[in-house]
């Protein structure tokens, strides 16, 4: 098992990495785990702040990504919470809310990506964040199972 932050650390690739998805919206966190998957990382989705903490807790976890739209959990806070911890953290949101974009940013998120990059390019943006090449477009319609993509038990 890897310390939090290693892949990124050494300069080493990022397939398999774990990456918690932290997404209350079922459609985003969705298409998010099966992008995650299909350029190789283990996604771990939690769509709690419960389920958030649990899979800090759990230690395996790389990186985060963080939908800061949710209404269930802060995400500010919980990006904060990944950096503190050593993850690298990937924010997304709303193109239209710069303050939030800006406090993404002062709490630890190397980035802030508009939903609406991920959704016109998701692969390219998170292969860019992973430092791993986009899959063949082929690939990107089956996600291969790479792991686990369920809450870790509250």
């Amino acid at each position: 098992m890897s310390s939090p932050g290693a892949g990124a650390a050494s300069g080493a690739p990022a397939a398999g990495e774990t990456v918690i998805v932290l997404a209350d919206d079922l459609i985003w966190a969705t298409r998010l785990v099966g992008q995650l998957r299909t350029l190789g990382a283990v996604p771990i989705r939690a769509g709690t702040a419960s389920a958030f903490e649990a899979a800090l807790a759990a230690g395996t976890a790389t990186r985060a990504v963080v939908d800061l739209t949710a209404r269930a959990y802060d995400g500010v806070a919980a990006i904060g919470r990944a950096a503190g911890a050593g993850l690298r953290v990937l924010g997304v949101g709303q193109h239209d809310d710069p303050a939030m974009r800006a406090a993404a940013r002062t709490a630890g998120a190397e980035r802030v990506l508009a939903y609406r990059a991920l959704f016109e390019d998701g692969h390219a943006a998170l292969a860019g964040w992973l430092g791993v090449p986009v899959p063949a477009p082929g690939s990107r319609a089956v996600p291969a199972p790479a792991g686990p993509s369920e809450e870790p038990p509250a």
